[in-house]
């Protein structure tokens, strides 16, 4: 029986979508696309499109979070071949955004410790030579950005319902003043979650802030004047009620004035960065729950001025919600497709482009995201970091799992990828907060 095990083993692994790509280099599509765990290592490549979108409760749709497991002595991501992973830092309690200052200093948002953690590495080393916290009693701090870029002189920080700035010299370790208020109020609750980027120029702060709700509820509810009064009055999408001012991107001049919203109809942009080739603002979206495992797709998409994403009327395109039939019929020709759609029920949390020289050259000018994986689907996905491929500054809409093995099992994971930063080596930074650890990935070489 064991012989006959280990020659059958071969042969399913032979038949499987996921062997047959990695043999041809072909991205896999329609339903070859969509795979759980077991289908996931690096180098399977997927290519999701509208048009593979299955019809609302295809499936049903199911509560099933992953059992929080301790990561196994011997646990280590699995990574393209001359690909490494090294430990940074583990026990922390809840490590999610990660972002690297201008001198090489790796700064982590420790969420609920409400702290901010800074790690200095050692020349070629994942082990940190100093580690500090750079500042403590936030609340619930996510997003961290420099500013200015290249020399910053502020560390601005995102709170669940504010920002704020330290002072800041390259190097510093511990915050030198009390955190300036920057932006005094930002809707909190819900999806708490919010992050922070510059534009190129360096003149306007991108804030963004998710829904309040899975899919707002109570929009039923019309606002003062009615839909068509709001709708003048606001921009392309704006909700309203308790979900005003949310699922959407805010921008702030740098000192926190002329505030506007950028775009709507993202329910839950986690994670932002901006495209050094075209100076475009990129948000990781998680789309909504309870529509079945397969809708919609979460994804990861250039964010265009005054552009609605379709919460929470619509999806991916003019895909009507069927808890709003109806209500924002005015709206279904104005909205905007993503670029790159992941299967839906992913977690796309973290979002950092690659422009070291550390990787392949192939990898300059693609993009990392991490998919926290979600409570909300029967077949488990997400768990990993993949990679968007991109031609000449524009998404294939291809992506590629570039770091997998987090799932034990079809009801245990041991890591939850959340925050991803290239480091000034043109290393990889990763954080997951399943076990709270951080990670170094390096580029070796094609050694045997």
């Amino acid at each position: 029986m064991k012989l006959a095990a280990a020659l059958a083993l071969p042969l399913l692994l032979l038949a499987t979508p996921a062997f047959a790509q990695q043999q041809t280099g072909s991205a896999l599509k329609g339903e070859a696309a969509f795979g759980d765990w077991h289908a996931d290592r690096p180098g399977v490549r997927r290519h999701i499109t509208p048009d593979d979108l299955q019809v609302p409760f295809a499936t049903e749709s199911v509560s099933n979070g992953a059992d929080r497991a301790l990561m196994p002595a011997d646990a280590k991501p699995q990574l393209p071949p001359g690909f490494a992973a090294e430990l940074i830092a583990s026990g922390i309690r809840n490590p999610r955004t990660v972002r690297v200052a201008p001198n090489g200093d790796i700064f982590v948002a420790d969420s609920r410790a409400n702290r901010i953690r800074v790690y200095r590495l050692g020349n070629g080393s994942a082990e940190p030579v100093e580690q500090a916290i750079f500042a403590r009693e936030l609340n619930q701090p996510y997003g961290i950005a420099f500013h200015p870029a290249e020399k910053p002189a502020w560390i601005y920080v995102a709170n669940s319902d504010s920002v704020v700035r330290f002072p800041y010299n390259a190097g510093d370790l511990e915050a030198s003043a009390e955190p300036e208020v920057v932006v005094q109020r930002l809707p909190s609750g819900g999806h708490w979650t919010r992050d922070l980027a510059f534009s190129p120029d360096g003149t306007t702060l991108y804030v963004s802030v998710g829904s309040a709700s899975n899919v707002a509820e109570s929009a039923g509810r019309q606002p003062a004047g009615g839909v068509e009064a709001w709708a003048e009055q606001q921009p392309l999408g704006a909700a309203w009620g308790s979900e005003e001012n949310r699922a959407a991107v805010l921008a702030f001049d740098a000192d926190g004035g002329n505030g506007r919203i950028l775009a709507t109809g993202l329910r839950n942009c986690s994670g932002m960065s901006v495209q050094p080739a075209t100076g475009a603002l990129w948000c990781a979206v998680n789309e909504r729950d309870g529509l079945g495992d397969n809708v919609p797709f979460d994804f990861a998409t250039s964010v265009k001025d005054g552009a609605f994403y379709g919460w929470p009327w619509y999806y991916i395109g003019n895909h009507e919600d069927p808890r709003h039939t109806g209500a924002r019929r005015d709206l279904a020709d104005h909205v905007t497709v993503p670029d790159v759609l992941f299967q839906a029920h992913s977690a796309p949390l973290g979002i950092s482009f690659y422009e070291g020289a550390q990787f392949p050259p192939d990898f300059k000018g693609d993009a990392f995201v991490t998919l926290h994986g979600s409570w909300n689907r029967g077949i488990r996905t997400g768990y990993k970091v993949v990679r968007l491929i991109f031609e000449n500054g524009k998404p294939t809409g291809e992506y590629e799992d570039f770091m997998t093995g987090f799932v034990i099992s079809d009801a245990q994971a041991w890591g939850r990828p959340v925050g991803v930063a290239v480091a000034k080596d043109g290393s990889l930074i990763v954080s997951e907060d399943g076990s709270g650890t951080i990670w170094r990935v390096t580029y070796k070489g094609n050694t045997p």
